[in-house]
């Protein structure tokens, strides 16, 4: 079997390239590294350097390579930047999907995943979210992703494409085996952040509002372990594969955390305190987006097998501790070096 990663670089793309590898399933990544890690490409995949805009290298690839199924990641994610520059987002993720979805549909019988999110979702009840309740997003992030979906589903219609949309809700942690995790130097997630400040990477945590109609005040998330996300798509991977018909799912556990609640849970876990300071409210951030995950649990048998807070926490923990360790091997050494040719 041969699966093309599409953003296989990045942070969710590289632990689903892992993840195949480690079932003997030949991968090609394909990652232009406007934000992806080369080192974060697992050693056994094929790596092609390139956009999925690049319709030339598309047909070189496709011409080269038989696929069993496309997982499609490449996009970028972050909110606030996807509110002050539109054009971006509608560009990178709807326009390069619609050509990339497109060209797709003329070859036969592709099966595409999809990395889609809980951002397409209305947000103003709070109550746990199902697969066909409103979409109604807040910002051109969760607009460009549900474009997206739209263009798979139309173009689906009319080809022999086969596709599975999983809806993520927040992914967090790292490798269990500290493989690969987040290397955002400019990181909006916030256990990833929280680590970064337990760790003295960042010298506050900037909390963006706390009169939300919550609990405590602050934003309500449905927090996910990286490696039960993939577990999903392997999922939805041997569905297509199997001849199954196209679908959509959310990944999620099922229960939210507030901000409050991840931070004092990260100080709890990392044995350090942080300083906290309050901000206003960012345009495009919904009170309260929790999974109702009942659907991939019944229907497909998925397991989450990391679904507790404080092991999230620990893994990204973990990974962020092992990367200063390398940072700073790095430096000592570069150093050594300096000191050297410096007394030579």
């Amino acid at each position: 079997m041969k699966v093309l990663v599409t953003g296989g670089a990045g942070y969710i793309g590289s632990h689903m390239a892992l993840e195949l590898i480690d079932k003997n399933i030949e991968v090609i990544v394909l990652d232009n590294l406007a934000s992806g890690f080369k080192k974060l490409i697992p050693p056994k995949a094929v790596f092609i350097k390139g956009d999925i805009g690049d319709l030339d290298l598309l047909n070189k690839i496709f011409n080269t390579h038989n696929f069993d199924a496309i997982a499609h990641f490449a996009a970028d994610i972050k909110v606030e930047e996807s509110i002050e520059n539109p054009y971006k987002y509608y560009k990178n993720n709807t326009e390069k999907t619609l050509n990339f979805v497109n060209f797709l549909s003329l070859k036969k019988n592709q099966n595409l995943i999809f990395s889609s999110t809980a951002a397409v979702y209305d947000h103003l009840n709070n109550k746990l979210i199902n697969e066909d309740d409103k979409l109604s997003p807040l910002n051109p992030y969760g607009y460009s992703k549900m474009m997206c979906e739209q263009i798979i589903k139309d173009i689906a219609k009319i080809s022999t494409l086969n596709y599975f949309i999983l809806r993520y809700f927040n992914v967090a942690g790292a490798d269990p085996s500290l493989r690969s995790g987040q290397l955002t130097s400019k990181a909006t997630h916030l256990i990833k952040v929280c680590v970064e400040c337990a760790l003295k990477k960042r010298p506050f945590l900037e909390i963006y509002g706390n009169d939300y109609l919550t609990t405590d005040g602050t934003c309500v998330r449905d927090y996910i372990h990286v490696s039960d996300l993939i577990s999903g798509h392997l999922i939805a991977l041997k569905h297509l594969i199997n001849g199954g018909k196209s679908d959509i799912c959310n990944l999620g556990y099922g229960y939210g955390y507030s901000v409050l609640e991840i931070v004092e849970k990260v100080k709890k876990v990392s044995g350090y305190n942080f300083t906290v300071k309050v901000k206003n409210k960012r345009r495009g951030d919904p009170s309260y987006l929790v999974s109702n995950p009942k659907k991939i649990k019944e229907i497909y048998g998925w397991n989450p097998s990391h679904n507790n807070i404080e092991k999230i926490i620990g893994s990204a923990l973990d990974w962020e501790e092992k990367n200063n360790l390398i940072v700073w091997k790095i430096k000592k050494k570069c150093l050594f070096k300096l000191d050297f040719f410096g007394n030579d």
